[in-house]
């Protein structure tokens, strides 16, 4: 993903909520389901991070991007959002 693209999807990350917390549970198995299901639901999704998690924000962003597929557009403060390209429904085009 080039440093334009990742861009523009920040941009659009701007205006959504977050979808997920992740909390003192952490990931789970059941986490990795819920988040493919939305990126290829959505392609762009943002999620939170609580202060009670036992992992820092980054590299729970990395783990669940490296276990769904994704890429991770951004980490700030507590939120991350990550982006992966719909097989089916096709809303963002980069």
């Amino acid at each position: 993903m080039t440093s334009k693209e990742r861009a523009y999807l920040r941009g659009l990350a701007n205006g959504i909520k977050p979808i997920f917390q992740i909390g003192k549970g952490g990931i789970s198995e059941n986490i990795y389901r819920q988040f493919d299901e939305a990126l290829e639901a959505r392609e762009l999704i943002k999620a939170s991070v609580l202060k009670n998690a036992d992992q820092n924000t980054r590299s729970m962003a990395e783990d669940i991007a490296a276990n769904v597929g994704a890429e991770v557009v951004s980490v700030m403060g507590n939120k991350f959002v990550l982006y992966r390209e719909s097989r089916e429904n096709k809303t963002i085009f980069l």
